[in-house]
């Protein structure tokens, strides 16, 4: 008999308990020992109560957890960066094994605990954090750990792929999109953190530190979100062949690491493009391997829980084989980040410009200048004594671009700029 605890008595914790219920002989046989629930730390004990659990089972602190020595296994799933970071700690020095959910923590301090968990020879496993039920953490850390890895590209965030989703399909306005997410349950009440590409940023600059074998930081992550993209966006990109989707991306440039989380034309036929309402997605590039792509949902009680449930069962397999901490931190190496100015890509850029001579001319001149390329131009019928520019380039950076389009910001005859960029990975599918 293997004990556990849980911290958190919330959607995922149930989704837990139910999954370790349910398919009790199968997971036991799996790993070749029981796996009991002693203790849950809850807030609020009717919850735990309605779970099943019993009052003896049922801790309002974390001191019987840590102090009982035979619970050998912790589950974090109480979110949050401050008392589930104390919590953690405390029960790694104790001599404990942790599996945590919290995507927050294993982005924002995860240095601080893999270096305590190596220092206990302790587990600490973390494939829910990112993708869900997507299992993307072992693959890296395992199976494909053989692999030096150039990029990943992933929509991983179901809340705002949900809002893109109903705005291209059922020509829903942002407002409404979100609302609908709100209250179907995909959005939370404040979505800023979804909807402003904190949460894809956190999850993208974790999966970079595995893949690239570098500690990078959330702060390291350019990031921006959805809230600025309309009906006039979702036409645009239908019209052109393509969809618009907030992808989270890590990449290899030139032995440095660039992150970035931002909407992106995404061509039509590119597998990503098909990835609709709260599904996530990531596609890999290795070099033995090639191109591989998961799918599947990214969040949810049930979804996530098979991730957690998986990788106890993990360390329960480690501890019944003498096999604990042999899978840690590995950010051996030291890479630097570099910024978004460094993309090189093609980009779509909208333009409100005055209807009057030489307008083209001098749009053209500013790209020009900076050396960016033009593939195609078009300009909509006029209206209201203004137009609109359709710009398409060939690969630049992206500082070139920015300079062009500052230098158009000055000009009088420039109302309105709209930038989207275009991933060449996009078009390779075609």
């Amino acid at each position: 008999m293997i004990d556990i605890a849980i911290l958190g008595c919330g959607t995922v914790a149930s989704g837990v308990c139910r999954l370790l219920k349910q398919n009790h002989e199968d997971i036991a046989k799996r790993i070749g020992q029981d796996i009991r629930i002693r203790y849950i730390l809850a807030r609020t004990p009717q919850k735990a109560q309605a779970l099943g659990f019993s009052d003896d089972q049922i801790c309002s602190d974390i001191g019987p957890i840590v102090a009982d020595p035979q619970i050998k296994i912790v589950v974090e799933l109480m979110g949050g960066t401050t008392t589930a970071f104390d919590s953690i700690c405390a029960c790694l020095r104790a001599g404990k094994h942790i599996v945590t959910a919290n995507k927050d923590l294993i982005a924002e301090r995860g240095r601080e605990l893999f270096e305590l968990a190596a220092k206990h020879g302790a587990d600490l496993c973390f494939e829910a954090s990112v993708g869900g039920g997507i299992p993307i953490i072992q693959p890296l850390k395992q199976s494909l750990s053989a692999n030096r890895f150039s990029e990943i590209i992933g929509i991983l965030n179901g809340t705002t792929n949900f809002i893109l989703t109903k705005m291209a399909a059922e020509g829903l306005s942002y407002d409404r999109a979100l609302a609908l997410a709100q209250e179907l349950g995909f959005a939370e009440a404040n979505p800023e953190s979804d909807v402003m590409g904190t949460d894809a940023a956190r999850k993208i600059a974790i999966l970079a530190s595995i893949a690239f074998n570098s500690r990078v930081a959330l702060s390291d992550v350019y990031k921006e979100g959805i809230t600025e993209i309309d009906d006039s966006d979702i036409a645009l990109a239908r019209r052109m062949g393509y969809v618009i989707k907030l992808l989270a991306v890590a990449r290899e440039v030139e032995g440095k690491v660039l992150m970035f989380v931002r909407p992106a034309f995404v061509a039509a036929a590119h597998p990503l493009a098909s990835v609709n309402d709260s599904f996530n997605a990531l596609f890999v590039h290795g070099d033995a391997v090639g191109d591989i792509m998961l799918y599947g949902r990214g969040a949810g009680s049930m979804p996530t829980a098979s991730a957690v449930v998986g990788d106890v069962m993990e360390v329960c397999r480690n501890l019944i084989h003498g096999g604990c901490g042999r899978m840690g931190c590995e950010c051996y190496a030291q890479r630097e980040v570099v910024g978004i100015d460094e993309l090189e890509s093609s980009f779509f850029v909208r333009l409100r410009v005055s209807d009057r001579p030489n307008v083209l001319a001098g749009v053209a001149r500013a790209f020009g200048e900076q050396g960016v390329s033009l593939s195609s131009l078009v300009q909509s019928p006029v209206r209201d004594g203004t137009a609109e520019l359709i710009l398409i380039t060939h690969p630049a950076r992206e500082r070139a671009l920015r300079n062009a389009l500052a230098e158009l910001m000055q000009k009088d005859y420039v109302s309105r700029i709209h930038t989207f960029m275009c991933l060449d990975v996009a078009d390779e599918e075609e």
